[in-house]
């Protein structure tokens, strides 16, 4: 069977993940993660073939995580299991070594068709989300400004536009507040933004953030 571990920040899903797993008779979960720490953790200590990863975890995640984890185990399957359906969050995922990309709205049907593919060595991404990709390459690279951003600064952008204050954010990140401010300066620089709420009107008008924690 083929190795399987679990990486998700709540336990409810990482409990319907391992049954949906579990009754294919195909695959074993042989760890689960809860954060970011947790997850480099599992991934040196216990062999496998897929991680399923979700990219909004305490700490380290996102698409620095997908990028640590390529790191320590560059044959390491990753399939991303998350509520980002934006297409920028699956480009930059597939950038830093993902192999799948999945939102948590899918059937439990289409979770074992990705891990199954994954783990064959395909690269596995939804209908939907495959035309929305292919719409965003006759978009020319780099011609709005939240583009410029790094992954990181894409992410702290996500979590002002939700509203989160400094301190939340880098509770969030396991950051200082200092830090999580300087990306916040270099996020206004990047883009060109004068203040806060430019770059909430800027992330409204352009849908970038759709599922806003």
């Amino acid at each position: 069977m083929t190795r399987v571990l679990i990486a998700d920040d709540h336990p409810l899903m990482r409990e319907c993940l391992r049954h949906i797993l579990h009754i294919t008779s195909r695959f074993v979960v042989a760890g689960e993660a809860n954060d970011g720490t947790s997850t480099i953790a599992l991934v040196r200590s216990v062999p496998a073939r897929v991680i399923v990863l979700d990219l909004s975890m305490p700490g380290r995640a996102g698409v620095e995580l997908i990028k640590l984890i390529k790191l320590d185990k560059p044959t390491l399957r990753i399939l991303v299991l998350t509520m980002h359906a934006e297409q920028q969050y699956a480009v930059r995922s597939f950038r830093a070594g993902a192999s799948g990309y999945l939102t948590k709205e899918c059937a439990s049907a289409d979770l074992v068709a990705a891990v199954t593919k994954v783990a064959a060595g395909g690269v596995y991404v939804s209908l939907s989300m495959a035309e929305s990709l292919a719409q965003s390459l006759t978009i020319p690279i780099e011609t709005l400004p939240h583009q410029r951003l790094s992954d990181r600064e894409l992410d702290v952008f996500r979590r002002l536009s939700a509203g989160q204050t400094l301190s939340e954010i880098a509770e969030a990140l396991c950051l200082s507040a200092k830090t999580v401010s300087t990306y916040k300066t270099r996020i206004l620089e990047k883009m060109q933004m004068p203040h806060d709420v430019a770059l909430f009107r800027y992330a409204m008008r352009y849908e970038l953030f759709a599922e806003n924690e």
